[in-house]
């Protein structure tokens, strides 16, 4: 091989060995997408939003939303697994599609435990389990003795089969031996018009759509979903405490990049999302949506994943829950 050929090629694998971590370093070098796997307006818009601004100051680059919405959030979690893992598309990781889709869902088109490289967790929401003031229920001991006393006669709404709020129900009705009617709705908007109206006994919603209707005494909330009390809301006790020992049915926010994405680049995001996570603002905006700020490693998050596909599985399983 002619020398200047071989200096040719020589220079060109320098070249290649030194580019990962050069990109690495330099990272991020123009604006990051963030995808959401739902519409806007709900929770996890919300959520991404207020982080999404707080990262873009600390990475000196613009986080641009994409909302993809579609099959309970697993079209724009497929988007994000078939990504370029350059780190310049990353997602918002959501219980929904990582946790209870794989069940629920056939030929789903990602694996949450190998197509995901977890970035690091954002925080963790409960639902809370709401009454119509008109029911006779006034603590979970009472509702759960009401639905022995009244076997298949007590209806609860939820935001749509397959949704947390929908398995937070089917949840309880296992763990408290009673059996409830389930009522899916399009959205939890609907659920709580016709909770307001009478013409379902109860819901599971989220904190940010019930509370400040029951602080007005038009529902009445008996409890939240969470292992431990919402700092929102400190007198509502949470189910786990009132005769269910461990119960917990949460909506857990995360990031998530797809797999193969840098170790550097996966690192470099997390150090400034726990950084966002601690900051008043951030906290202060969160706490509004009744979300705890839950900062963590990659591999704390890869863990709550899996943990999560395992729980969610059994519920799902149990439940029958089929998709819309």
């Amino acid at each position: 091989m002619p020398i200047g050929r071989i200096f040719r090629t020589i220079a060109a694998l320098a070249a290649l060995c030194l580019s990962a971590p050069a990109s690495a370093q330099d990272y991020p070098s123009r604006p990051i997408t963030v995808v959401v796997p739902f519409p806007p307006g709900g929770s996890t818009n919300l959520v991404m939003r207020i982080v999404a601004d707080k990262l873009s100051e600390l990475l000196g680059q613009q986080m641009v939303i994409d909302n993809r919405g579609g099959a309970g959030g697993t079209v724009g979690t497929r988007s994000v697994a078939k990504s370029a893992p350059d780190g310049y598309t990353i997602g918002l990781g959501y219980t929904g599609p990582l946790a209870i889709a794989p069940t629920l869902y056939e030929n789903l088109g990602f694996d949450p435990r190998k197509d995901f490289a977890p970035i690091g967790r954002i925080g963790t929401a409960p639902n809370s389990l709401v009454l119509h003031p008109s029911f006779p229920a006034r603590s979970i001991a009472e509702l759960i003795a009401y639905g022995k006393a009244n076997p298949g006669k007590v209806n609860f709404g939820s935001a749509g089969v397959g949704t947390v709020s929908h398995l937070a129900g089917e949840y309880f009705a296992t763990r408290a031996g009673i059996k409830l009617i389930h009522i899916p709705y399009k959205g939890t908007g609907p659920a709580i018009t016709d909770l307001l109206g009478g013409h379902i006994p109860m819901a599971f919603a989220p904190i940010p759509a019930s509370h400040e209707l029951a602080a007005a005494g038009s529902l009445r909330m008996l409890a939240v979903t969470s292992l431990t009390r919402s700092s929102l809301l400190p007198d509502v006790p949470t189910i786990a405490d009132s005769g269910l020992p461990g119960f917990e049915a949460v909506l857990r926010y995360g990031l998530i990049a797809p797999a193969g994405t840098p170790g550097p680049i996966i690192e470099r995001l997390n150090k400034e999302l726990n950084i966002a996570l601690a900051s008043d603002d951030v906290r202060k905006r969160l706490a509004i949506e009744g979300v705890e700020p839950l900062p963590s490693t990659p591999a704390d998050y890869g863990a709550d994943i899996d943990r999560e596909e395992t729980q969610w599985a059994k519920v799902v399983k149990a439940s029958g829950a089929k998709p819309e």
